[in-house]
């Protein structure tokens, strides 16, 4: 039985401020289309207070703000790149152009192309994340895209130093001081001094978020993004401690951030809410997380794995720790998460800043059909087809007689033409 001891918020009380963001972003990038240039200036003075000459960082102010980083920043940033790196080469290794004759005469074959032009957004604010730079830049570079923007906000009023050093080393052709709907819709629309992209990648808040959803289409995305999320899967071989520190460590992303303990074992389910009562009360970044969990935080107990398993699958979490006896027995049967985080040794901040793997991962249920970021999300698997003379006679009677079915009469006409130009059967 799975009983729930502590409920977040309904679906249906986020559906107001959802509407509310999303008629914001609608009017913001209407501006954008119309106005371009002036109308970035204009959000970025209302919302960033930042207006310099030229949104765009020259050469030698990317170099002078590395150089003026600690050299531990720098070797720290090159450590975590290399890691994500190594995993990203392994990932555009696994996949492979192919051509076969699946008929004699006929010819198919698979390539994947990278996309021509990708802008990046890293989001910035309280918490300017040097790291998406790395999953979003870098993993570009790996697949091979020609072109890279890589946009941030300002950090109290300067360049923030630590991620342009991160999209600099990642590799990114243009870097832009320029945050939220403004850089999305800057990188998404074009505008007379940025020229417009293909795709779009990057988390960022509900407004980037809904900008990007918006622009779907126009442009490709990554993914549908909500607030972070956490889903902790413990049995009675984990502590107390741990699970509040992890469900914390996620939390701390902002107040609409779901965590959820779901467990089989009654003694923390039940000590849970005390133990992040007494770290709450040392956490630097309470202010945010203590939100995010009296709003979003759940409490599920279960009575076996195999509940837990599928309820896990329902919940579909962006990230899924799992701190039980035999971690991998889960790894066998879940099926729907972002990530999966195996063991008491491992956490997701490994994952968020450092490990190797993507950290843009799915929310609000996505990980029921699709993963994360990855290179694969830059190449278009694309296909083509060859057929001699013999072999279209042949396939094109096939295909004649399939397009009567469907009273496809132009179709029809394109496999009769080679039928009688190439000595079908039936040629006159």
């Amino acid at each position: 039985m799975i009983r729930y001891l502590k409920r977040g918020a309904s679906e249906a009380e986020t559906v107001e401020a959802d509407r509310k963001v999303r008629q914001t972003v609608e009017a913001i990038l209407d501006d954008v289309a119309r106005r371009g240039d002036a109308a970035v200036r204009d959000l970025s003075v209302r919302f960033d207070k930042w207006q310099p000459e030229s949104f765009r960082l020259r050469d030698d102010e990317i170099q002078a703000l590395i150089r003026s980083l600690p050299a531990q920043t720098v070797e720290d940033i090159k450590f975590a790149q290399s890691q994500i790196r190594r995993f990203a080469e392994a990932q555009r290794a696994s996949l492979r152009d192919f051509e076969m004759e699946t008929l004699p005469g006929i010819r198919l074959g698979q390539k994947n192309i990278p996309v021509n032009s990708v802008g990046c957004y890293v989001p910035g604010g309280r918490y300017p994340m040097v790291a998406s730079a790395h999953m979003s830049v870098l993993t570009a570079r790996v697949a091979g895209v020609g072109r890279i923007l890589a946009c941030t906000p300002p950090l109290n009023g300067a360049p923030p130093a630590a991620t342009i050093a991160a999209m600099s080393l990642a590799g990114a052709d243009e870097i832009y001081v320029l945050g939220g709907i403004q850089a999305v819709a800057a990188m998404g629309i074009g505008t007379a001094t940025i020229q417009a992209v293909d795709m779009l990648v990057g988390p960022g808040n509900a407004y980037v978020a809904e900008a990007k959803r918006q622009l779907y289409g126009r442009v490709g995305i990554d993914l549908f993004a909500g607030p972070t999320e956490t889903l902790i899967v413990a049995d009675e071989t984990s502590d107390v401690e741990m699970c509040a520190t992890d469900l914390l460590g996620q939390a701390e992303h902002g107040p609409t951030s779901p965590a959820i303990l779901l467990t089989t074992s009654a003694r923390l389910a039940e000590g849970i809410q005390a133990e992040i009562d007494r770290q709450l009360t040392r956490l630097p970044t309470a202010d945010i997380a203590s939100v995010a969990w009296r709003d979003h935080g759940q409490v599920i107990l279960c009575d076996t794995d195999e509940e837990m398993v599928a309820e896990a699958d329902r919940i579909a979490s962006e990230h899924v720790q799992v701190l039980t006896r035999e971690p991998r027995w889960f790894l066998e049967r879940m099926t729907n998460y972002g990530a999966l985080f195996l063991g008491k040794e491992t956490n997701v901040a490994y994952g968020d800043k450092v490990i190797g793997t993507n950290h843009t991962l799915p929310t609000k249920k996505a990980a029921r059909y699709t993963g994360g970021l990855w290179v694969g999300k830059f190449l278009k698997t694309v296909t083509y087809q060859q057929v001699d003379a013999s072999a279209t006679a042949m396939i094109g009677e096939y295909c004649s007689r399939l397009c009567a079915i469907e009273n496809f009469a132009a179709h029809k006409e394109q496999a009769d033409l080679r039928v009688r130009r190439y000595g079908g059967r039936n040629a006159a």
